[in-house]
């Protein structure tokens, strides 16, 4: 501690050593993988969806795989996965209706 204290507090205190460092490119690239895995399934569901019904149809979809994917990380986190689920799907709705009713706010529909 005597020659380099920041280095001695990160190691002791934090558990930062050059083992346990950040890794930037390692979690972005993981961050990428999961964002396309998560896209992957809404955009199969509006390459198949009739054109009629698409909205009603991927919002579904992609409430359920909220739902999934919020049980999902409670199991594997060990908390409870029904309130999980809610909580992610409840959220979920919420930003789609948000951005729904700011798209009809300006006159933009995608």
């Amino acid at each position: 501690m005597e020659k380099d204290a920041l280095t001695a507090h990160a190691r002791d205190e934090l558990g930062i050593s050059e083992i346990a460092s950040a890794r930037p490119v390692q979690a972005a690239l993981t961050s990428a993988v999961t964002f396309a895995a998560g896209a992957a399934l809404p955009l199969l569901v509006v390459a198949i969806a009739p054109r009629d019904a698409i909205i009603p149809i991927v919002s579904t979809a992609s409430l359920g795989c909220l739902a999934l994917l919020g049980a999902i990380g409670a199991k594997a986190g060990g908390a409870g996965v029904l309130r999980a689920a809610i909580r992610v799907t409840f959220w979920g709705a919420l930003a789609l209706a948000l951005t729904a009713g700011v798209g009809k706010i300006f006159g933009m529909a995608v």
